[in-house]
């Protein structure tokens, strides 16, 4: 056998998307080249790793196995290079992270110094609804997820970070009946929290309209189409503007919590490590500079 690292990292890719179309607009790379590589890997191989039914990719129980080992294989690669980088005093590698769309306003405040420190570090941030985190985590694509909800039925270690409270939100003082309720889409940890709310305390069906993200429901909410449930930490600014205001509601804030959350038993690569250790370090630090106005609210 003489595979490539590089074609071990397009057929993770593929089995990751389970397309090579998709494959390819990850990897920055054209169609017919990432069949070829793939082809190339293929051929090296008795059995099967993927098979085409109708125009659907699949990938066989065998390739999973491989694409398991594949896997292990880069990750030690990059301990190579992690350890090499080491020796001349530059920490580098890949941070993962998958992000609840609301979580914009806090995991930023905890990555600044930490790659300030360490420039050789690149970060990906996918900044996404809630269910869909939770499914990167499950296919292991990220190192860690930012939930302000924990998944049920799933093998978590956490770290956390900070209360997330939640208020009814208008662009007045007052609450006008007659407005409609603004949602987050179905996945949403906030469209969860506000659903739970109003079916225990409220109970009627409403008059309702549903938003995609987090900056959506915001400018409805200033225009004045309605009001919705937010989380405090995201409106800072629109209350000083007095764009929007708390309105005062029996039973809320709502309150949860954000936890940095990765895979029980998963092997978290040196970069992973580090930024964890920072976060436990510094955490008391990073909440006393930037969210202290939001812990006395």
């Amino acid at each position: 056998m003489n595979y490539t690292i590089h074609q071990l990292q397009i057929f993770i890719k593929v089995v990751q998307t389970k397309s090579i179309t998709k494959a390819s607009e990850e990897l920055f790379m054209t169609q017919p080249a990432v069949s070829i590589q793939l082809k190339n890997f293929q051929d090296q191989f008795a059995v099967p790793l993927t098979e085409v039914i109708g125009r659907q990719l699949y990938i066989t129980d065998f390739g999973k196995e491989i694409a398991k080992i594949a896997e292990n294989v880069i990750e030690e690669l990059e301990v190579i290079n992690y350890k090499t980088n080491l020796y001349e005093g530059i920490m580098t590698g890949k941070l993962r992270i998958s992000s609840a769309s609301t979580g914009k306003y806090v995991i930023p405040f905890f990555l600044s110094e930490f790659l300030e420190k360490n420039s050789g570090i690149d970060l990906i941030l996918d900044v996404t609804n809630k269910s869909k985190v939770i499914e990167s985590l499950k296919n292991n694509e990220t190192d860690f997820a930012l939930v302000s909800v924990l998944p049920d039925n799933l093998p978590i270690e956490k770290e956390f970070l900070i209360e997330n409270k939640l208020y009814l939100i208008g662009n007045k003082n007052i609450r006008d009946e007659s407005k409609p309720l603004i949602y987050r889409e179905e996945g949403s940890a906030t469209r969860m929290a506000m659903e739970k709310y109003f079916n225990l305390h409220e109970g009627k069906k409403r008059k309702q309209m549903e938003l995609t993200s987090n900056e959506a429901v915001k400018q409805a909410v200033i225009a004045g189409l309605g009001y919705s449930i937010m989380p405090l930490i995201g409106i800072k600014n629109e209350l000083l503007n007095k764009q929007m205001y708390i309105l005062k509601t029996k039973n809320l804030p709502i309150k949860t919590e954000w936890h940095l959350i990765w895979l029980k038993g998963k092997k978290l690569s040196p970069v992973s490590q580090a930024f964890l250790k920072f976060i436990q370090v510094e955490k008391k630090n990073i909440l006393k500079s930037n969210f202290d106005w939001y812990l006395k609210f």
